[in-house]
């Protein structure tokens, strides 16, 4: 059984899939995904559109849906007795879930891929994780060490930006090939992957890439959306200015590698943009109840996992009150103009990416192997 219920988690399922398919080719799966997951060969017993939220009144509003979600998963669980479950990111809902399959289906194992943030907020939840899970896999090399004194087994197996910022390095030149950008400049614009992000930033984005355009000749806009959003990016994307490149996400990283700065919303896309030495600015507005609760349990200054792991701000967060086209399009504008400014960020970016985990294998072939292992799974 897999488990994911957010576009970010979707992608890392189905490489998941794929890799365990290829070791062990009778295998089935199932539980929830999105069309990535179910591309790969996931049965989903339900949409996980609904689960797209952020902060606590998201939450709040999508909590029935995600205990009858739980419960439809615990059902399964006793129907089709996996041999294990794996729950991806989302730990709300992964608690949720796995708290429900414990009771009713206790021989499966239970695993979580991703670790929630607690060297960011909440390090409460390392001992939770080990009373609810057999084991855990992260994204980044300091992270375990956050979960073992817990008694939780742990295995860092990578970010697969890393490895596909390798696939993509050469591959920037079609980009500008196919959507005739040529040499001139491009900025990427990265609004998020929810639709409360898209509400929030693309208007405001529109403004600031306005801006620059108007400021920098030749100026290229490329918009690209998680597929979960991108039917609302390009209702909202008649407005822009002419020209305006709308790239699908299969196609995100050729434009992190064409393009020469970034304007994104805070997520996982900062950390892939620094591995592929995109230059950046990152902005991010949600709902003043869940800011005010965002600010009482963060216990880091930064929301950018570059800017973390430096302990600086090395890339410009604009947040809430912040978030303004007046704050932002003046940054921006010298990150496009200015190559000192650039040059700060590629200085830092190669070294932090380093010290995040750089490796050498695709990170779902690591974490199919981990999770053979662990489970006791037969090839």
């Amino acid at each position: 059984m897999i488990c994911a219920v957010e576009a970010s988690a979707d992608a890392l399922g189905a490489d998941l899939i794929t890799a365990l398919r290829e070791r062990l080719p009778d295998a089935k799966f199932f539980g929830c995904g999105g069309a990535a997951m179910q591309a790969a060969g996931l049965d989903s017993i339900f949409s996980i559109d609904r689960f797209s939220i952020i902060g606590p009144i998201g939450a709040l509003r999508a909590l029935p849906a995600a205990m009858t979600a739980s419960s439809e998963l615990a059902a399964l669980a006793v129907r089709e007795k996996p041999d294990c479950a794996v729950f991806i990111d989302a730990w709300s809902f992964s608690k949720m879930a796995a708290e429900k399959l414990k009771n009713s289906s206790p021989e499966t194992k239970l695993y979580k891929y991703v670790a929630p943030q607690v060297w960011a907020s909440r390090p409460k939840r390392a001992e939770k994780l080990g009373q609810l899970f057999d084991g855990v896999m992260t994204l980044f090399n300091f992270e375990p060490r956050w979960f073992e004194p817990h008694g939780v087994k742990a295995q860092f197996v990578g970010h697969g930006g890393f490895h596909n910022a390798k696939i993509a390095a050469n591959q920037s030149s079609a980009f500008r090939a196919d959507y005739a950008v040529g040499d001139a400049p491009v900025l990427a614009v990265l609004p998020g992957s929810r639709p409360a992000e898209i509400a929030r930033l693309m208007d405001l984005f529109r403004k600031v890439a306005m801006d620059a355009v108007a400021a920098v000749p030749n100026l290229r806009i490329a918009v690209c959306a998680a597929n979960s959003v991108e039917p609302i990016v390009q209702e909202r994307i008649q407005t822009w200015p002419a020209g305006t490149i709308v790239a699908p996400a299969a196609r995100r990283y050729q434009l992190f590698g064409a393009a020469d700065a970034a304007l994104a919303a805070s997520g996982t896309v900062t950390t892939e943009l620094a591995i592929f030495n995109t230059p950046m600015i990152v902005a991010y507005r949600i709902d003043p109840l869940s800011a005010f609760w965002a600010r009482r349990v963060l216990t880091i200054e930064y929301v950018s996992m570059i800017n973390i792991a430096a302990g600086q701000e090395v890339v410009p967060e604009f947040l809430q009150e912040d978030c303004t086209r007046e704050k932002i399009a003046p940054a921006l504008l010298k990150l496009l103009t200015n190559k000192d400014v650039a040059d700060e960020q590629w200085q830092a970016f190669s070294k932090l990416t380093q010290m995040l985990g750089a490796v050498e294998t695709p990170p779902a072939e690591t974490a199919a192997e981990t999770l053979i292992n662990w489970a006791g799974l037969s090839r």
